[in-house]
């Protein structure tokens, strides 16, 4: 009887052990490297604490001060491609585009993360803006993703840290009989697996999208940052209120579940997606998380309906409140035209619950320093209140908020596209 060969990860890539990113200035500068230690010494955000470093290297490695941590951070200059479906959305205006994609050159800063990730995440943008004075996006390599510059700006100045989502992407290939693979890039690069769900049917994509977003984002939020490796996770219930729990298991393991796949089976991994990532299983029951017995997420095919909640953490609640509240300037603004039309996400406390549930209201008017609004959905924890009511209330209640113009949707995290 021969045994079967036992999988063993790969090693981590570069762009896996530490974050990198490439700032793509508009014009082909020589003094690229030269000009971007300038502004940088010149931060008063940024400290630069070593000066023995030399301009005529390959790569330069600095010391820098931010909020009394230091980190190290590298500087190269190289070339840079980049592919044109990177610049799907309306993120990107019609100048943008063609300069990214005529560019040949670009500034890459790479650095190690520490425990603090979102920090880390939010000082490297904070680098690529001040580094260089004219620049047209940034190439997050880790994740595989183009940031605008717009957003890199808004984001790089604002006192809120990112979204634990901005530091990652799911992406999508969709195989034969319509199977599509799900999988994460960005995650190693916070000292995490990246994430992984197979076989899902094209008809259910969303929710599986949304079923690892929440995870990821879970994973990233908690504090404890050891290998979860089947240990389960409650992230959110169907809406006959039955509990999604979640695990994830390496490939290397979690593979062998699977007697036949279309994507992202060992041939699909022979290049890539075969080091840090794991495979996410569902647990069935409490009795099923101690034996450690593994369901695929295909059970829940027949069970999502029309309304899957998805649970954010603590931590991230109180990110969205305060962007909510640092930009909602924008959103009185865009109230102001007839043609937009406005939700907002109020937290209610329920007493029974003792939690708060975030619900979705329409935006009817404003009054000096509240406003009114009306409950678009009915509620999960409250039976005295119903799709309809009205309410007034304050910028202090708000915890999301979307504008929905002619054309595309606005949220918080993409409010300069209400600049023009």
């Amino acid at each position: 009887m021969f045994k079967k060969k036992e999988l063993v990860e790969a090693p981590l890539g570069y762009w896996e052990e530490k974050s990198y990113m490439m700032i793509i200035p508009r014009k082909d500068e020589e003094d690229l490297l030269k000009e971007a230690i300038n502004r940088l010494e010149k931060s008063k955000e940024v400290k630069l604490i070593n000066q023995n470093y030399k301009l005529e290297e390959t790569t330069l490695y600095i010391n820098i001060e931010y909020q009394k941590e230091e980190y190290e951070v590298g500087i190269f200059v190289g070339g840079v491609n980049v592919p044109e479906y990177y610049l799907n959305g309306i993120v990107f205006t019609d100048d943008e585009r063609t300069n990214i994609l005529k560019a040949k050159k670009a500034i890459t800063i790479f650095m190690k993360f520490n425990e603090n990730v979102k920090k880390c995440y939010h000082l490297q943008l904070k680098l690529a803006d001040i580094m260089v004075e004219d620049y047209v996006g940034v190439l997050d390599e880790s994740a595989e993703r183009m940031l605008a510059a717009r957003w890199v700006r808004m984001t790089a100045n604002s006192k809120v840290l990112p979204s634990a989502k901005n530091l990652f992407t799911v992406q999508g290939v969709i195989g034969k009989h319509k199977k599509v693979w799900l999988h994460t890039h960005g995650l190693c690069r916070c000292g995490l697996t990246e994430l992984e769900a197979l076989e899902v049917e094209e008809a259910n994509q969303q929710n599986y999208y949304n079923l690892l977003l929440t995870y990821a984002m879970y994973l990233v939020d908690r504090k404890e940052k050891s290998e979860p490796r089947y240990e389960g996770a409650y992230i959110g219930q169907l809406i006959n209120g039955y509990p999604v729990v979640v695990t994830c298991v390496s490939w290397t393991k979690g593979i062998q579940e699977y007697k036949k796949l279309n994507m992202g089976g060992l041939e699909d991994r022979k290049n890539g997606h075969n080091s840090k990532t794991s495979i996410v299983f569902l647990y069935k029951s409490e009795e099923d998380e101690k034996k450690q017995i593994l369901s695929k997420l295909s059970l829940y095919d027949e069970l999502w309906g029309d309304n899957p909640l998805f649970f954010y953490s603590d931590e991230e609640t109180q990110r969205m409140k305060d962007l909510a509240m640092e930009k909602f300037d924008y959103l009185k603004k865009a109230f102001k035209n007839k043609d937009n039309s406005i939700i907002i996400k109020i937290g209610l406390f329920s007493e029974k619950e003792k939690r708060y549930e975030h619900i979705w209201f329409e935006l009817l008017e404003f009054k000096k320093d509240r406003f009114k609004a009306r409950l678009t959905q009915e509620p999960y924890y409250f039976d005295d209140i119903h799709e309809g009511y009205e309410s007034w209330y304050t910028v202090e209640d708000v915890t999301d908020w979307v504008v929905y113009t002619p054309n595309f949707s606005v949220t918080p995290d993409s409010a300069f596209l209400l600049d023009e």
